[in-house]
């Protein structure tokens, strides 16, 4: 139970569940007590469990999930500043993990209005579409759909463990920056059975275009990255 000091009880009942996640009293992805059971272990009412729930759900330490439960998140893996432009590889590698590709397709595809419209460019043709999982010491993290103008890549082979971004480096086209787009979304059909996710679990969507040192567009990019394995921050100054 809570012992008394000078601190606002919901302060005390945050220190104490994260010191029982800390020392293993619950997992990760596992469900905690309910709540009328974890007020009586805790020896606080039920108004202070929740706003310390509240207060935990916002940093991060638990998840909530209506009609179900409170549950102990899952540390992200990896953890990256939305600025810094890394390829997928580059941030497992920083994790200290091996990366791997599951190659599931590679196709060329007339190019529609869309997709010239988003390279500028209303010459182009045929694009070619590159779809692969990206692993993380075997777990996949990472689904990948990459689109790059045909005309770039023709008469190259794409190697199916290489990174896209090494790839074009070779053909010497580097990519300097991208212009992304972030969307959290729910559960995938298609996508989130295929990373190995939870029911309840997350995705983030990054929408990425890449561009070269001319400002040229490359590389178009869904990365879908499990919500649970990754964290991004942005450092943001006054101006």
């Amino acid at each position: 139970m809570i012992k008394a000091d000078h601190r606002p009880l919901y302060l005390q009942v945050i220190d104490r569940i994260k010191d029982d996640i800390d020392q293993k009293v619950y997992e990760e992805g596992e469900k905690l007590p309910s709540e009328f059971e974890l007020s009586k272990i805790l020896g606080v009412s039920r108004a202070t469990l929740r706003e310390a729930l509240r207060l935990l759900e916002e940093e991060g330490v638990v998840v909530r999930r209506h009609g179900v439960g409170t549950f102990v998140h899952s540390k992200p893996l990896f953890s990256a500043g939305i600025e810094e432009l890394y390829s997928v590889t580059d941030m497992i590698v920083k994790a200290n993990m091996q990366p791997g590709t599951i190659f599931l397709s590679s196709s060329v595809k007339e190019a529609t209005e869309d997709d010239r419209r988003k390279f500028s460019n209303e010459n182009i043709t045929e694009m070619m579409e590159i779809e692969r999982v990206r692993t993380a010491d075997g777990s996949p993290v990472v689904y990948c759909l990459d689109k790059i103008p045909n005309d770039l890549v023709k008469n190259h082979s794409i190697h199916e463990t290489k990174s896209i971004f090494r790839f074009l480096e070779e053909l010497g086209r580097d990519i300097t920056y991208a212009v992304t787009y972030i969307e959290p979304i729910g559960y995938h059909d298609h996508v989130s059975e295929i990373l190995e996710c939870d029911p309840g679990s997350s995705l983030l969507l990054l929408k990425q275009m890449h561009y070269d040192q001319s400002e040229q567009p490359l590389l178009y990019s869904l990365n879908y990255f499990r919500a649970d394995k990754f964290k991004f921050h942005v450092v943001r100054k006054r101006v």
